[in-house]
């Protein structure tokens, strides 16, 4: 059974409430049609009531549902009342960028989760998360992570990565980068039930090269290692190091990671998004995300170029975290 699969098999038992408002867009309307055949989650969907055919879905039109909306646009002026929101503006914002009034739902208790992104930008589906429900407890960085399946392929937990940060935060910092670390770490856990065995990523192996961006993977590895003693953490490993024994043997024989990862810890975007695309394109991967972690409540990004099959997955994920 594959992890998505299994994914799919634990949701059903869960019975969320997920919203998907970017109705306009034909792929979700049909995700939202499986997701409710298969009984992965409840769907809510925002627009027109007139004109979206699914059923079974909760449909909520903000421009008839009038006493919701009116609740709703009060309650985002108290959210928002330090950064000096106005009525007219929450209004404006709620009738008009569905993803306000999908984290509002989830900010008032009438969702639990939220996935969007197959027709807007990141920034445009992680933003009023940000703004309205805001970063969980004791978490110091929200961050984006890929869920990876490659199929035949042994590597990492039987072809399943994470791969992060591939999504969000642009240039991190050692200590952000060790965050990064901690996160994904639990996310594989909650996902996979396996134990995370997490490399942090260079091109650079123990020592093999000199440069600050090495120096930065170095560090933070340190840092990771001291604050997170429940996980296995190493580095710094260059990715064939990190994943393949026999070369783990060569470059890092001391290493209990080198040859054994299933979460790789990216220096920057750049080198976590071309290394998704790169293995879902050459590798014929499925590639489950940006899924964020360290928000209060999931909020899960799509790629703009993702499939009915891609967002029946990721709700899937976003049921399983709202019981993190």
């Amino acid at each position: 059974m594959s992890c998505i699969t299994n994914i799919i098999d634990r949701a059903k038992k869960v019975h969320k409430r997920i919203v998907l408002p970017e109705t306009m867009d034909e792929r979700v309307i049909e995700a939202s049609k499986r997701v409710i055949d298969e009984g992965i989650a409840d769907v809510i969907l925002i627009g027109d009531r007139d004109k979206i055919k699914v059923d079974k879905a909760t449909i909520i039109d903000p421009n008839k549902d009038t006493e919701l909306t009116n609740k709703l646009i009060d309650k985002l002026v108290e959210v928002r009342k330090n950064k000096g929101l106005t009525y007219d503006e929450a209004k404006d914002l709620l009738l008009n960028d569905y993803m306000y009034y999908a984290c509002m739902l989830v900010k008032s208790g009438k969702a639990d989760g939220v996935v969007s992104g197959a027709c807007h930008s990141s920034s445009n589906t992680l933003r009023p998360a940000l703004q309205i429900i805001k970063t969980k407890e004791n978490v110091d960085l929200v961050s984006a992570f890929f869920l990876m399946e490659v199929p035949d392929c042994e590597l990492g937990y039987h072809g399943t990565f994470i791969f992060a940060d591939a999504g969000l935060e642009q240039n991190p910092d050692a200590s952000k980068l060790a965050s990064i670390a901690g996160s994904s770490a639990e996310s594989f856990k909650l996902l996979t039930g396996v134990d995370p065995v997490v490399a942090m990523l260079s091109h650079s192996t123990k020592g093999s090269a000199k440069h600050n961006d090495v120096n930065k993977v170095v560090k933070a590895t340190e840092i990771a290692k001291k604050k997170y003693k429940n996980y296995l953490i190493d580095g710094e490993l260059q990715v064939d190091a990190a994943i393949v024994p026999e070369i783990a043997k060569i470059k890092a024989p001391d290493s209990k990671v080198a040859g054994h990862a299933n979460v790789l810890i990216f220096p920057d975007l750049d080198a976590g998004n071309i290394g998704y695309k790169l293995v879902e394109r050459l590798g014929k991967a499925k590639a489950y995300g940006p899924i964020t972690q360290g928000i209060a409540a999931p909020v899960n990004d799509l790629s703009r170029g993702c499939s009915i099959e891609d967002i029946v997955g990721a709700v899937a994920i976003t049921v399983i975290q709202t019981n993190n």
